[in-house]
């Protein structure tokens, strides 16, 4: 095992400790992913021999530090891959370690009996052609002929699928800075079926993220949405809007296309997250004018709420529907 997949157990107001998390994750080894909002890949090659310890021992003591110096605690999953590490992270509650075994034949015996979405690049669509054939869990397709899952989902993407099923990982952990961002979360108290109760949830989330923007004289160009399910599994999707914004009307609109598209029929959700990334200064940005004196008038409506929230406090004024 070489790679690990670290989540931090940061909530929104403390995304800001991610890069001091990052730098504690350097002080082993300079091949660090960071993966926004709270994660990242470390490939320890060379940092087991150097520290005279395995990928275990160094994602405890790893642990132990972002306790000691930060306050923030962390599920890892260690893999000979960054594939492998990030399903060995599923299996992790907060504040363990899981590893892929090592002994011989352990790798396809951890893929085995798994559902086959939870291989990288199967979505709802693939995954619904597979299971239409029987292919329903990872074992299953690793059993498969290449040629048939050729036949099935393509030529490139059976022969992914394939090693992939295989356990074979070509992925690599690629070095980065982590970009600059503003998060917020809305975590139910119970896992939450109701559509209806997602939204409301999304529609608050845009709204605190757009009045910070704007706070901030910022503006985004993508916004992430993150949906954290009752197995401790996530679904993240990104769209980039039609032109970076801080307005809260567009990225509510956003939010919901990308809930709808995802087409969850009774998932358990236990909680939603939205991210603006790609911030630039407000002043950089340009504005499409319109003739819509609907979308003028929000916008003043909103550059009131504004100077209210400024003056009275961040929960003064805000949609009628989430009065309730």
């Amino acid at each position: 095992m070489t790679i690990l997949c670290v989540r931090f157990h940061l909530s929104p107001a403390d995304e800001a400790a991610l890069p001091g998390l990052l730098g504690l994750l350097e002080e082993f080894t300079p091949v660090v992913e960071a993966l926004p909002p709270d994660t990242a890949l470390v490939d320890l090659r060379g940092a087991e021999r150097y520290f005279g310890r395995d990928a275990v021992e160094l994602a405890r003591l790893i642990r132990v530090r972002a306790l000691a110096h930060h306050g923030v605690d962390c599920a890892i999953g260690a893999g000979p891959g960054p594939m492998l590490a990030r399903m060995a992270l599923r299996e992790a509650a907060p504040g363990a370690v899981v590893a892929v075994p090592e002994a011989a034949g352990a790798v396809t015996e951890f893929l085995a009996g798994r559902p086959v979405r939870v291989l990288p690049g199967v979505g709802g669509s693939t995954a619904r052609t597979l299971c239409e054939y029987g292919l329903d869990t990872v074992g299953r397709v690793a059993a498969a002929p290449p040629a048939t899952l050729q036949r099935l989902v393509g030529a490139k993407a059976g022969r992914e699928l394939h090693e992939r099923a295989n356990g074979l990982d070509r992925g690599r952990v690629v070095p980065n800075a982590v970009a600059r961002s503003l998060a917020t979360e809305r975590p139910f108290d119970l896992d939450e079926i109701d559509p209806g109760r997602h939204r409301r949830a999304l529609l608050s989330a845009a709204e605190e993220l757009g009045a910070r923007l704007r706070a901030e004289e910022q503006v985004c160009r993508t916004l992430t949405l993150t949906v954290r399910y009752a197995d401790r599994s996530a679904t993240v999707r990104s769209r980039a809007l039609a032109e970076p914004t801080a307005h809260s009307a567009a990225l509510t609109r956003t939010a919901y296309r990308l809930y709808e598209a995802l087409g969850l029929q009774r998932a358990r959700v236990r909680g939603l997250a939205l991210r603006a990334e790609g911030l630039t200064p407000a002043e950089r940005a340009a504005h499409q004018l319109t003739f819509d004196p609907v979308d003028e008038k929000v916008r003043r409506i909103e550059e009131v709420a504004d100077r209210v929230r400024a003056k009275f406090g961040p929960g003064a004024i805000g949609p009628g529907s989430l009065a309730a």
